[in-house]
Formats: structure tokens, C-alpha cells, sequence
């Protein structure tokens, strides 16, 4: 039941809305991938545009401690392209509000904008598979 409920709402984002922000990490990908040293910024930012496309079902999870080049990594890649993505995230998720149906749409672009802020040292996981440490 759950993986239906996952597959039926990963197509409804699709649609409305997961092809647009997905072209948005590819766009960026494919810009970053033009210089040698931000390469790393394009890979990420393919890596999220998969999660852009099918995001039920998957989590984003921290890989641990990040070293100093991450979060330098980071820092750069939020001044370049993570807060313009995240501002696509937060007007992508206002009209999904709008309806019942989008609720969970808009909740889920919602939670999409911490790694699209701050992509370098998370790790996109099946939710199943995720079992969150206790601190």
C-alpha cells in the first residue's frame, strides 16, 4: 500500500511540478560541469535533479562529518545556485498548497530545500532503508 501511495504521488509531482525543478539541477549541473573545479557542485546537482524527478519514497540523509572542502563547497554553491533552486522550491510549493491533493506535493518541496542549499555531504536514500540514529 505504501509503495503505491508512493508511485501515485511520484507521478502527480511529476507533473506538476518535478520535471521543471529537475531541468532546473540539470541546468546547473551541466554549468558547473563547464569548469574543472566545480565539478563536484554538477555531479551533486545531478544527483538531486533524480530526486526532483521521484522524490516519494527517498530520504536525504547526513554522510557524517563533512570536511572543511564541503563546507567551503557549500558555502560557494549557495551564493552560485542553491538559493535561486531553493527560491524555485518555495514558489513551486505555493500553488501546490492549494489544493488538498498538493498538500503533501508542497510539503515534500518544502523539505527539498536544505539539500538544495547545502548538497555536499548528504546522501539520497530509499526511506525504507533509513533507520535515523538516536542521539
Amino acid at each position: 500500500m505504501r509503495n503505491t501511495l508512493s508511485v501515485v504521488l511520484n507521478v502527480i509531482w511529476l507533473v506538476f511540478g518535478g520535471i521543471w525543478l529537475a531541468a532546473g539541477y540539470v541546468l546547473a549541473g551541466i554549468i558547473c560541469c563547464l569548469l574543472i573545479v566545480t565539478i563536484p557542485f554538477g555531479i551533486a546537482s545531478f544527483r538531486i535533479a533524480l530526486y526532483a524527478l521521484w522524490p516519494f519514497g527517498r530520504t536525504v540523509v547526513d554522510r557524517g562529518r563533512v570536511g572543511a572542502f564541503s563546507t567551503i563547497g557549500n558555502v560557494i554553491w549557495v551564493l552560485v545556485a542553491g538559493i535561486w533552486i531553493a527560491i524555485g522550491h518555495v514558489l513551486t510549493a505555493i500553488p501546490m498548497f492549494v489544493s488538498i491533493v498538493g498538500i503533501p506535493l508542497g510539503i515534500a518541496n518544502l523539505k527539498m530545500i536544505p539539500i538544495s542549499l547545502m548538497p555536499l555531504g548528504k546522501e539520497i536514500v530509499p526511506s525504507t532503508h533509513y533507520i535515523p540514529m538516536s542521539r
